[in-house]
């Protein structure tokens, strides 16, 4: 039902939402029967054998025998199958022990020389400025309208990674293969079965999906920000909107680099009597919500042109932090619709909208969880906990699908199913649980957590046990439904550290001559400084006087006459001042005598395949605790070289050398490496279904 923006006064708009609030629907379930019924009484016989892929971001081979040997009752599941298989392993992970780096082995079977994803953040040869990793970006082209208004004839957004993706090779060979929220799988690669693409699927409107708060008292570091949104309320309502994403069909104003962003109108109706305020998007059924309160997903759509000639649709949800004195809200990045999606978010095309319909609306973009939001302050940690809780339930009933989908299919194949909640809560909750972390306050650690982690009696401090316990009903849910005959695996992508001390690469290339600022530039200053002011090296560096530079979380690149477009080092001397700089980062040490960078590894060493060209040329793997810092891995120069980790966006990492973060194999069915990979695995899943690997390839029979 079309509802018009409401004109009355708040009470009775609360009276009238109340009757007309969306209940939300639930999973169906259903006995099992067909397949299903035939595993469950040991009958399964298919055409190709079963295998079950659990993939959890970030889990950590010694943090999870020690969360086992603390809590043996809570991780009976974990120990179930260690006991079934060769213990826990450590796994093997990227150079670097990034996510998009790290999966990408695992989808393709290749080393990043042979894929070309090698970091989060790329840059562009032409600009020096920082580009996503995953995506290749082409610039649209526009056909002039009458008016403002331009077509756009073309969009970017092609993977970046190339190799094909397991999954597919299967399917070409007819055995089936659901790949349920895969990171770097977007867009999304088809097989023969379901496929959802996961981490670095964008959101409407960025490529990580930004967030909106809206509040009646602005805080003077929100001044500017674009989705820090003041409110006015008058006689209780106050009006505005929710920002899309720019309209492409609308040429940018003059002076300006990119067009108007499209909005869509949003209103606020606050009972105070009641505690309560009413959230009307058109077009969406309403909302009634206290304070504290998380709201479902409702749908958004934002006109491009007059007349609803092309309309874009998204959800969004929100949160109310407060109501009074001052309102609070906070709305999450717009997300795809995946029953009308702008590109496809699943493959098939239509699958996305099945789900929807067994499970409702749900998280598409990538990284669900909401980083940003917590790092624009616009949650505390109780909130963002809060928001990965409502993740972490969503993706369970992902699960409750894949899995009857998986069990319901006569001919039997793979299933692969991914975790987001470790990886994510450990990075921006870490400090709590780390008495050593500079960021870490003890009175905080000790309070009750209970609210998000379910468990009674459980603190701050014990963040890191309780986001662990929380994955062993997940492993109990997967064993119960498939059969204990099934083969299992659980495997991760990399480990996890602290990461207590920032390291700030471009600023230490400066201080040592590699790069040079022009002369009306100085080295950016403390932000509490009253003159402080971003220096991004595209802008400030004098690129005819340097010969280094750092982007990205890992990755240091020489400024190579030929490939970069103002380079000034010859071929002759990009070998030698390799050796000189790999040398000065591996001598570095911190105030105490602490190695900062166990090993620089030149990308000529560690990577083969096509694509080595476009590689860092030295690939930093920093010791446990250390890291690039946020600024730096953006392109900017840092006051200091080195300094605590106070607040960052990360307090606990995996961006360091490989060694340091390995990841995680467990398994129902031996093993036969004792030291198996990323890279092994891929190869070895063909080999299990009988499918001869792709010849480029790096990995090695894992299992038979």
């Amino acid at each position: 039902m079309m509802l018009p923006r409401w004109t009355t006064y708040p009470a009775l708009a609360t009276v009238a939402v109340l009757l007309l609030t969306a209940v939300p629907k639930p999973v169906p379930t259903r006995p099992a029967s067909g397949a299903a019924a035939k595993v469950m009484a040991g009958e399964d016989a298919t055409s190709h054998p079963r295998l079950v892929v659990l993939g959890i971001d970030g889990l950590d081979p010694e943090i999870l025998a020690g969360v086992i040997a603390r809590h043996p009752e809570g991780m009976k599941n974990f120990s179930a199958l260690i006991a079934d298989g060769g213990g826990v392993l450590s796994l093997g992970t990227s150079t670097p022990p990034q996510s998009p780096v790290a999966w990408s082995n695992f989808i393709t079977g290749r080393n990043p020389g042979g894929h070309g994803v090698f970091d989060f953040i790329h840059r562009s040869t032409a600009t020096y400025s920082p580009i996503p990793s995953t995506v290749t970006e082409s610039a649209a082209g526009h056909v002039s309208l009458p008016g403002s208004y331009r077509f756009p004839t073309s969009s970017g957004g092609d993977s970046n990674r190339t190799g094909r993706a397991f999954w597919t090779v299967l399917g070409e060979a007819g055995v089936p293969a659901d790949v349920w929220r895969m990171p770097i799988n977007f867009p999304v690669e088809p097989g023969k079965g379901w496929s959802f693409p996961g981490m670095m699927t964008p959101a409407v409107d960025s490529a990580y999906g930004l967030p909106t708060f809206y509040t009646s008292d602005p805080k003077p570091e929100h001044l500017g920000e674009e989705k820090v949104i003041a409110l006015t309320v008058v006689r209780g309502v106050a009006r505005s909107t929710i920002l899309g994403p720019e309209n492409a069909f609308k040429d940018p104003e003059e002076g300006h680099a990119h067009a108007e962003r499209s909005r869509a109108p949003v209103d606020f109706y606050v009972d105070e009597e009641a505690g309560a305020v009413a959230i009307i998007v058109e077009g969406a059924p309403p909302l009634v919500m206290e304070a504290g309160a998380w709201s479902d997903f409702v749908p958004v759509s934002f006109s491009m042109l007059p007349l609803g000639m092309s309309d874009m649709a998204g959800i969004v949800r929100f949160y109310v932090r407060s109501i009074t004195p001052e309102l609070e809200i906070y709305a999450s990045p717009v997300n795809v619709d995946p029953r009308a999606p702008i590109q496809p978010v699943s493959a098939p095309e239509g699958a996305s909208a099945e789900l929807a319909d067994l499970i409702g609306l749900y998280y598409t973009q990538g990284m669900a969880e909401d980083v940003n939001g917590l790092k624009d302050h616009m949650l505390t940690d109780a909130e963002f906990m809060s928001q990965a809780a409502l993740v972490y339930e969503e993706r369970g009933r992902m699960l409750d699908v894949a899995l009857e989908h998986f069990m319901d299919r006569e001919d039997g194949g793979l299933l692969f199913f991914y975790y987001s909640s470790v990886d994510l809560s450990m990075h921006m909750m870490w400090r709590h649980a780390d008495t050593q972390h500079p960021y870490h306050d003890t009175e905080l650690a000790a309070t009750d957590s209970s609210d998000w982690s379910g468990r009674a009696g459980s603190t701050w401090s014990d963040v890191i046990d309780d986001l662990y316990l929380r994955m062993d009903p997940v492993l109990g849910k997967v064993r119960e439904r498939i059969g204990l005959d099934t083969s299992i695996m659980v495997m991760s992508d990399h480990g996890f550290a602290p990461y207590r001390r920032k390291f700030a690469l471009n600023t230490w290339l400066l201080e040592n001559g590699y790069l040079v600022l022009k002369e009306d530039f100085k080295r950016e200053l403390p932000e509490d400084d009253a003159a402080y002011a971003p220096v991004f090296i595209q802008a400030a560096v004098d690129w005819s006087k340097t010969r280094a530079y750092g982007m990205g979380f890992n990755g240091l690149y020489i400024n190579q006459a030929g490939r970069e477009s103002e380079g000034i080092v010859s071929s002759d001397d990009t070998g030698p001042l390799l050796l000189e700089i790999k040398a000065k980062l591996e001598a570095l040490r911190d105030t105490d005598g602490t190695t900062v960078v166990l090993h620089a590894d030149l990308a000529s060493e560690v990577y083969s395949g096509e694509r080595l060209g476009e590689a860092p040329n030295i690939l930093v793997g920093y010791n446990e605790g250390y890291g690039n810092s946020d600024e730096a891995s953006l392109g900017r120069v840092p006051h200091a070289v080195l300094s605590d980790n106070r607040g960052g966006t990360f307090n606990g990492s995996h961006l360091m050398a490989p060694e340091v973060v390995q990841g995680t194999l467990l398994a129902n069915f031996p093993i036969i490496l004792e030291d198996p990979r990323l890279e092994d695995l891929t190869l070895s899943i063909l080999q299990h279904y009988g499918v001869a690997p792709e010849p480029n390839m790096d990995g090695r029979a894992a299992f038979k």
